[in-house]
């Protein structure tokens, strides 16, 4: 199959598919046994820079599953990582910053990233690109919003607390960091896609913690930044709990707008407005329950997606590490006797 004729792009470009499109978030990763196998023993930032593994786990998912695209295997701070920041990521807990940046001499250590400090991901993406044919890959970063969350409070946080109050107590300080990080995430994209990545998604996972009015003055210009920057290819946008931030996802700029379970569809298609593919959403956690149930809800959001004038079927989040391989293999044979 020629790229072009992928329904996944055609989905995120609104063109007519001969079946829904059908990809998860963190497809690859630890609901497979097969992943398991490979990682043990490896720490994740060390997985995340070895070219090897980082083909053989993005291509697990695409082999079992038989979904529509891939994505690229890696982890938000990796860019991070790769400029020099002290940080790790910690079975169980998540991205550990060792010196927080809360001062403006903090804010030094952001340097510029250049495509030399990840030649892994170039090298990784070209392999792929090889090995997947006519399967998409999707590359991907973190926003800066979360990017930042994770510099400031030195781990994951519940509140954002701190992160706010250099947000609303040190807004200088806060643009210099934003202007930083999204120079280094829209490097790291273009990395990407210069490589061959057919689609990128930007992750800002936290960012539903802020409100509207907030979102629209300190993330939108970053955010309108990265997808004006990047080449001609399209451009997925992902939060969780963003339900009230929808319409501002949409007016970012991203081609496709990612949808968590808390929206239905058809609803998020309203909130979103015109001239946007949606993407989503069903609860992760509903593949946990017994096939019948999962059939029931997947129909539900196939519906619901009509409303869209393109619709990736994706979960409303990533895969749960005790979903069953299985369940997902069946969800995909389910979405792709479906066609809009």
């Amino acid at each position: 199959m020629n790229l072009a004729d992928s329904a996944f792009l055609r989905a995120c470009r609104r063109q007519p598919v001969p079946h829904t499109p059908v990809w998860y978030m963190r497809q690859a990763g630890r609901s497979l046994p097969e992943y398991l196998r490979v990682r043990e023993g490896v720490p994740m930032l060390t997985a995340c820079a070895t070219p090897d593994l980082i083909v053989e786990i993005t291509m697990q998912p695409v082999r079992r599953y038989g979904v529509d695209a891939a994505i690229y295997f890696s982890d938000i701070v990796v860019p991070l990582k790769a400029i020099g920041i002290d940080l790790d990521i910690k079975p169980g807990i998540g991205p550990v910053v060792a010196d927080p940046i809360r001062d403006a001499k903090g804010l030094a250590a952001l340097r510029p990233l250049e495509p030399d400090d990840v030649p892994f991901v170039t090298e990784s993406i070209r392999a792929l690109t090889g090995e997947l044919g006519g399967t998409p890959l999707i590359g991907f970063a973190g926003a800066p919003f979360t990017l930042g969350s994770y510099l400031i409070e030195g781990g994951p946080s519940k509140n954002h607390d701190r992160t706010k109050a250099m947000m609303y107590g040190a807004p200088e300080l806060w643009h210099d960091l934003m202007e930083r990080l999204t120079g280094i995430v829209l490097a790291h994209l273009r990395v990407q896609v210069a490589a061959g990545a057919s689609a990128v998604q930007l992750f800002d996972s936290w960012v539903g913690a802020v409100a509207p009015a907030d979102y629209r003055e300190f993330i939108l210009p970053y955010t309108r930044r990265i997808f004006e920057g990047l080449p001609d290819v399209p451009r997925i946008h992902f939060g969780v709990g963003t339900g009230e931030l929808l319409g501002l996802l949409g007016e970012a700029g991203a081609d496709v707008v990612g949808v968590d379970w808390r929206v239905p569809l058809d609803e998020a298609a309203r909130r979103v407005g015109p001239g946007k593919a949606l993407q989503g959403n069903l609860d992760p956690a509903v593949l946990l329950a017994p096939w019948e149930f999962v059939e029931r809800k997947a129909r539900e959001v196939l519906r619901q997606g009509r409303a869209a004038e393109g619709h990736v079927f994706n979960l409303g989040h990533g895969v749960l590490p005790s979903t069953d391989p299985d369940q997902l293999k069946r969800l995909t044979e389910l979405v792709h006797e479906h066609t809009p």
